[in-house]
């Protein structure tokens, strides 16, 4: 059974550019493009298997984002992966804080975000 991800950026580009790769690697793609979004499309219960978000977005950003998804028990112990092009410790303790298990650094890279993946998610 294919895994689900949620692919969080207010770029088109970039949630394009994500679901693309992971939709190639055999994932089913949810895209959201900010956190209110994001957070509108599980609240149902929907069980994701993994997020990557972006971290500055309108509405809700990122480290918000990750806060709203570890109250829900669906994403209690789901990986969630921040992309950004933010590279400071503060925003990255802010995010492992929050409840990030990852963060990869912008410019994309498909192989490097599928490395990431494949450590994160278990098989």
């Amino acid at each position: 059974m294919a895994k689900t991800a949620l692919v969080v950026d207010d770029s088109t580009t970039m949630r394009q550019m994500v679901s693309f790769t992971l939709t190639n690697a055999g994932f089913t793609v949810v895209e959201a493009e900010h956190g209110k979004d994001a957070v509108s499309k599980v609240a149902g219960g929907a069980k994701m298997d993994i997020v990557v978000t972006d971290l500055n977005m309108p509405e809700m950003d990122g480290i918000a984002l990750i806060k709203e998804l570890r109250k829900m028990a669906n994403f209690k112990f789901t990986p969630i992966l921040m992309l950004t092009t933010e590279s400071a410790m503060e925003k990255k303790q802010a995010g492992k804080e929050a409840g990030a298990t990852g963060w990869i650094v912008k410019p994309f890279n498909p192989e490097l975000l599928l490395k990431t993946i494949a450590k994160v998610l278990p098989a």
